[in-house]
């Protein structure tokens, strides 16, 4: 029952319309949207090689068969973020037991027929089905039969399966068709008018964000990126003698030409300002500057703010602080 549940769904074309009278999906962790999670990859509605979600920009990838809400560090698996079910309906087979090591190449060959990891497959009748894909090892407290409610705990997000960060994959089906929660009815293309009016599946449309800022930071040295991603590079004080005072921002979603400011203040005014144009796109990333120490810094709070921006608009703003004693 469990392989059958966790069969690898196909890509086939979009149809339209999808008559969804009934049906609607509430959020499916507990988080709120825009801060402590985001939404970091949509359905790829593009039928050619290249990757376009339903507002006609590149948040997703070739392929993806989803919605992917992002925690922000793997730190936060260890806090505990429940996934809920996104609407009533009774349990098709559930997994448990893989670790969160998350895709790479060493694991890549035991993930083989088992990417969406630890997770829960739920029939809603009338054809609907939801799946919860990377699911923490040890969490999923549900089995098959088992009848849901919206909101009913599932289990929590984590990284198990092929996953390259935290997060939960939702998702959603008809009759064994793939179908995009945020623009059920159309065919293949997305919303050109961006205003995101139609709530989908959605009994509240989560908003929209096609990009922006996950964390900052302000260390004593540029950090590793893997350090970065796991959440554990935060400091709360530097000693006076700390060879530098470095800020970095970890973004989702940049493109090209997108612009990042990074700045230090301290407590005799402004250590650090500085613009950089980004020159990749990335579905995440991150970018630090800093300053060598001249002596000791002077003793007080310093404050490290991030911010980006996609030409005159703010996508996110990010600021920390520190102390010296």
């Amino acid at each position: 029952m469990i392989r059958r549940a966790f069969a690898a769904l196909l890509i086939l074309p979009f149809a339209g319309p999808v008559l969804a009278e009934g049906f609607s999906l509430s959020l499916p962790l507990d988080c709120d949207l825009g801060s402590t999670c985001r939404i970091q990859q949509y359905v790829d509605r593009d039928p050619g090689p290249g990757a376009q979600d339903y507002r006609c920009a590149e948040l997703s990838y070739d392929g993806h068969k989803g919605t992917d809400f992002a925690i922000p560090t793997l730190k936060d698996i260890e806090d505990g973020v429940v996934v809920r079910a996104a609407a009533p309906g009774r349990v098709m087979g559930a997994r448990d037991g893989m670790p969160d090591t998350g895709y790479s190449p060493a694991t890549a060959a035991g993930l083989v027929g088992r990417e969406c990891g630890n997770g829960v497959r739920i029939d809603h009748g009338e054809g609907w089905q939801t799946q919860y894909c990377h699911m923490r090892r040890g969490s999923v407290s549900v089995s098959a039969g088992d009848m849901v409610d919206t909101g009913t705990a599932l289990g929590e997000v984590g990284q198990s399966g092929k996953a390259e960060f935290p997060h939960l994959h939702l998702s959603v089906t008809r009759h064994g068709e793939v179908i995009d929660p945020f623009a059920p009815d159309q065919r293949a293309g997305c919303f050109l008018n961006g205003t995101g009016d139609d709530p989908g599946l959605w009994a509240e449309m989560p908003a929209y964000r096609s990009g922006g800022l996950i964390a900052v930071g302000l260390m004593d040295s540029i950090p590793d990126y893997a350090d970065v991603k796991a959440g554990t590079v935060a400091r709360s004080s530097l000693p006076a003698d700390a060879p530098s005072l470095v800020v970095y921002g970890y973004m989702f979603g940049t493109r090209v030409g997108d612009r990042l400011h990074l700045s230090i203040e301290g407590p005799e005014g402004t250590v650090l300002s500085h613009d950089m144009q980004l020159e990749d796109q990335h579905a995440l990333s991150f970018q630090a500057r800093g300053l060598r120490g001249r002596g000791l810094w002077p003793s007080g709070q310093y404050k490290g703010h991030a911010t980006l921006y996609r030409g005159d608009r703010m996508l996110g703003s990010l600021a920390t602080d520190l102390q010296i004693p």
